[in-house]
């Protein structure tokens, strides 16, 4: 009995230090759960089938049918001239036939592509299995044969050609087939011309991360310094024809992107908050 009186007057005098703590805490009260909740508005729905991983609300550019949403920069040509693989449901690029751009314009977008460099190895560095992808007909993400083929790392696949090197080279084999999965955002320009905010990329070269968020210095550009020139809010798409290296791109599909305004915050009483009595 004589040890349990001083375990039992350490236990009361907690309780009422305990209580006394509650009694004066000034902290607000820990709020409602569903004053947090978030109802309005409700995302929309986008299927992705699992048979073609093309979600509702894309844009389809290649399916492998047809070259009907592309024409060539060529001014003296502009009907497209690539060449259609059957086989694989690719097109090819043609030598001496201009790049190809969508007719249509684009802002904001998720891109997915696949492309394929050739089996046949003739050359080395930037020879070797060379295009790119042209964001708003003005910022390029790099193709290229980068396996096991040395060149300058912000040249390499998956580059931003001249600006930014990949985090990791991602490369397949000559030959085989491989994906850019990417999200670009347009820059913004003030009234005056300047910039507002710089355009960015975030891509997934053959499933692994390559650039995330980078934001990019302004136009490509293959001497001197990229900077930004004031431009449409919408241009095209690109692939770049260089030199006539015969890659291949198929699956080419776009989403368009819109951000809505963030959600306003509840009006609550900022944290930290009183421990509920409940718990």
């Amino acid at each position: 009995m004589k040890k349990t009186i001083p375990a039992l007057l350490l236990v009361l005098a907690a309780s009422t230090a305990i209580h006394a703590q509650s009694a004066s805490d000034s902290r607000p009260p820990l709020p409602k759960p569903e004053l947090t909740e978030q109802w309005a508005p409700v995302p929309p729905v986008v299927a992705a089938p699992a048979a073609t991983g093309i979600p509702s609300d894309a844009i389809v550019l290649f399916d492998g049918s047809n070259l009907d949403a592309w024409e060539s920069t060529d001014a003296k040509n502009p009907a497209p001239r690539w060449t259609l693989e059957p086989a694989s449901r690719a097109m090819v690029v043609a030598p001496k036939t201009g790049n190809l751009r969508t007719k249509a314009s684009f802002g904001d977008v998720q891109l997915h592509i696949e492309w394929r460099s050739p089996a046949e190895v003739k050359k080395s560095g930037q020879g070797r299995g060379n295009s790119g992808i042209f964001f708003m007909d003005l910022y390029e993400l790099q193709v290229l044969d980068s396996y096991q083929n040395e060149t300058y790392a912000n040249g390499q696949a998956a580059s931003i050609y001249k600006q930014f090197p990949p985090l990791a080279n991602a490369s397949r084999a000559p030959g085989e087939w491989q994906t850019y999965d990417a999200v670009f955002i347009a820059p913004r320009f003030k009234a005056d011309g300047s910039t507002d905010t710089p355009a960015r990329l975030t891509v997934f070269h053959n499933g692994v991360l390559v650039q995330h968020d980078t934001a990019l210095r302004g136009g490509t550009e293959f001497r001197g310094l990229p900077v930004y020139k004031k431009h449409a809010a919408r241009l095209p798409l690109s692939l770049q024809n260089h030199g006539g290296d015969l890659v291949a791109f198929r699956n080419i599909w776009v989403r368009e992107l819109s951000f809505p305004p963030p959600p306003p915050i509840p009006d609550l009483p900022s944290p930290p908050y009183a421990l509920d009595p409940k718990k």
